[in-house]
């Protein structure tokens, strides 16, 4: 069995000119027979082009949407670009774009995603069990490589919608040398708005870029550098104005010695920023966050005979700033810093020729540095002491170790058994207030108190084809046991206090289930069919009288039905079908009256559950190139929700008329929706 590098997508942006054959061949390889060989257990290798073939919401092609329709990964609410994958939260996920980390990756409350797929290249998910190179996440790795320009000729291309118009343009700066690729995007319902009285004073509006130029300095020394923006703005009235803003940036260098080895030395930074306010039932909340990194990340790869040896380090500081609001006239803010240090090394080999391994480990040791205030916290959440240590001088050090292995045994051609355990951890720490992704998300750091994350799991999978490769099916098993869970206490929210220690208990979270993916690979008719059966549950002292009780992303059975049909040269057809078990949700078990007021009682954290939901998705595009080849002229025709269900988004309670019961009043995001973009390539 040959090995299979663990960076050939991450590195095929490093190719020149002269190797574009090469190029072309690593991004076809996500096949059936590497699905079969590749060693790592949970990792799905993305082609940008396939993911990018489902039908989109409003037109707009989506590599966040696509992503859900994968086994083991799950929409976090009807609308969202987040994803949960096997048990875990959208927070508990580690986005990687060209390195940087990047937050909250949706436009219009997670709408659209937050990258264009003009700008991207390529992507790997890791479910879980993830090489010693990664670290900073308890769930999943997602790990994108944005495209680079082309370095023979200028090219580009525009696309207008219902919504938003997006372009792009790329092309050598310095022929055969140093390449360009520029996207921009903006939506334009906010100026739709403007001009009816009625909506003059809501705006919805986003608005993203990116750039990459990719220098060939020679033979063996490549350079990159990226850039990606985007800014979010949802206004409604004078009741909710929410602001939220990413910026990463990454600098590679790429180093080629003798042989097949190599090296990669990225300086990168990323921020995401919050700025919202709301106004409604008596409250005036301004409410201000961010997310800030700056880190250096150093890699090799070397690879001796059989023998591929991945080891590097990383040192980053980490800026969260958790809550700054003005509430009542009272000012407050609770901001803290981090350094998080890493190093691993991670060996992949065949001891024999059926079998090939994966393992390494992953070191970590996160350091809450001083200058703001620490608490020591009672069990009922009162403060006991207050102490202030010296500005960037260690608090507390939590220190993890981090090993990873994967094993595939690969007995005849078509058929692999792979197995593998995986402990990560995470020192970033979301904390929720309902089931749909906002920008009110609290985000908190480790400190003396909240320690980190940390995950362990284990999966065993099959993997067959058949010898043609037109068809390959996998069946996955897996159980994920979390320490260090957070969940607010009973009846405490997000504005609660400034403290977070204050608001939150620890305990520990258990996910388990299976994956079953068909796919179907050549012919017109492509596309995969995959089901999902999962448990999610939490245990904290505290809560529920310290039983388990299911986490709110608990959802039973998941199914997802991909088609893609190629009707002519000139026409693709699309369809998906989706379908989910009702979400878990905390309802009244019962209320009391004291003289005017109605209180809720709740007996049981997560105790019921949403509606199903379900939808059907078909689009339409035609496709034919222009002016002898040099221009290429796309429609694209679509249909969100084609049956109009209504699915459930928001379900909230609420006292019916005299109070003499409760009901439950569910708020759906969309209908039917349908669409048409146009898309001009040059």
């Amino acid at each position: 069995m040959a090995l299979l590098p663990m960076y050939a997508i991450a590195q095929v942006d490093t190719t020149t000119v002269k190797e574009r054959k090469l190029h072309e061949v690593v991004i076809n390889a996500n096949n059936a027979q590497r699905r079969i060989e590749s060693v790592q257990i949970g990792a799905e290798q993305i082609q940008v082009k396939e993911l990018t073939a489902a039908p989109a919401l409003f037109g707009e092609a989506d590599i966040m949407r696509s992503l859900q329709l994968l086994p083991g990964v799950k929409s976090e609410s009807d609308g969202s670009s987040s994803f949960q994958v096997r048990g875990g939260t959208a927070a508990q996920n580690t986005i990687l774009y060209d390195k940087a980390p990047v937050y909250n990756i949706g436009h219009l409350a997670g709408l659209f995603s937050a990258f264009n797929d003009n700008a991207l290249a390529s992507a790997t998910l890791y479910k879980g069990l993830v090489p010693a190179q990664y670290g900073g996440a308890s769930s999943a790795v997602l790990d994108i490589i944005g495209r680079t320009g082309r370095t023979d000729r200028w090219g580009g291309n525009a696309s207008i919608g219902l919504i938003s118009a997006k372009a792009s343009v790329e092309g050598p700066i310095v022929k055969d040398k140093l390449g360009m690729l520029f996207n921009v995007r903006r939506s334009y319902i906010d100026l739709f708005m403007k001009a009816i009285k009625k909506y003059r004073d809501n705006s919805l509006y986003f608005f993203d870029t990116n750039l990459k130029l990719d220098w060939s300095i020679n033979d063996r020394n490549k350079m990159f550098l990226s850039f990606f923006g985007s800014h979010d703005k949802t206004r409604l009235n004078d009741m909710v104005d929410m602001r939220w803003s990413n910026l990463a940036g990454s600098l590679t260098w790429g180093h080629n010695f003798r042989g097949l080895s190599s090296s990669q030395t990225t300086l990168f930074a990323s921020s995401y920023q919050t700025n919202n306010g709301i106004h409604i039932v008596g409250m005036n909340i301004e409410y201000l966050g961010h997310i800030r990194h700056v880190g250096l990340r150093q890699n090799f790869r070397l690879l001796l005979g059989n023998h591929e040896l991945n080891m590097g380090a990383q040192t980053m500081i980490s800026d969260v700033k958790s809550a700054e609001w003005t509430r009542w006239n009272n000012h407050e803010k609770e901001q803290r810093k981090g350094w998080d240090n890493s190093a691993w090394v991670n060996w992949q080999f065949s001891p024999i020729r059926q079998l090939t391994a994966s393992a390494g480990l992953h070191l970590t040791a996160f350091s809450a540095l001083g200058g703001p205030y620490y608490y020591d916290i009672d069990e009922q959440g009162n403060i006991t002491w207050i102490y202030k240590r010296r500005k960037n001088m260690p608090v507390k050090t939590h220190v993890t170790l981090e090993p990873r292995l994967s094993l595939a045994w690969q007995p005849i051609e078509w058929m692999s058994v792979k197995a593998g355990y995986s402990r990560t951890s995470q020192n970033i720490h979301a904390l929720r207030n309902q089931n749909t992704t906002t920008p009110f998300d609290r985000y908190a750091i480790s400190s003396n108190l909240v320690k980190p994350e940390v995950a362990d799991q284990v999966s065993l999978g099959l993997f067959i084809m058949t010898p043609s490769q037109d068809y390959d099916f996998s069946l996955e098993g897996y159980y994920r046991h979390v320490d260090n869970v957070l969940d607010y206490r009973d009846g405490i929210s997000f504005a609660s206090a400034i403290e977070i220690e204050r608001l939150v208990l620890a305990g520990e979270g258990r996910g388990y289930g299976a994956e079953l993916c068909a796919r179907k690979n050549t012919g017109r008719l492509t596309g995969w069919f995959s089901y999902t059966l999962s448990w999610s549950k939490t245990r904290i002292d505290g809560i529920s009288e310290g039983q388990w009780y299911n986490a709110n992303n608990d959802r039973r059975h998941d199914v997802n039905i991909v088609a893609r049909y190629k009707l002519s040269p000139t026409w693709t057809l699309n369809a998906t079908w989706i379908f989910n078990s009702g979400q878990a949700l905390t309802a009244p078990s019962a209320k009391y009256q004291i003289i005017d007021n109605y209180i809720y009682y709740y007996a049981e954290r997560n105790g019921y559950r949403a509606p199903d939901y379900h939808r059907l998705d078909i689009s339409a595009t035609w496709e034919k190139k222009i002016c002898k080849g040099r221009l290429t002229r796309e429609w694209a025709f679509g249909i969100y929700n084609l049956y109009n269900r209504y699915n459930p988004y928001l379900i909230t309670f609420e006292d019916s008329q005299y109070g003499r019961g409760t009901k439950a009043k569910q708020y759906s995001l969309f209908g039917i929706v349908p669409s048409v973009s146009f898309n001009l390539k040059f």
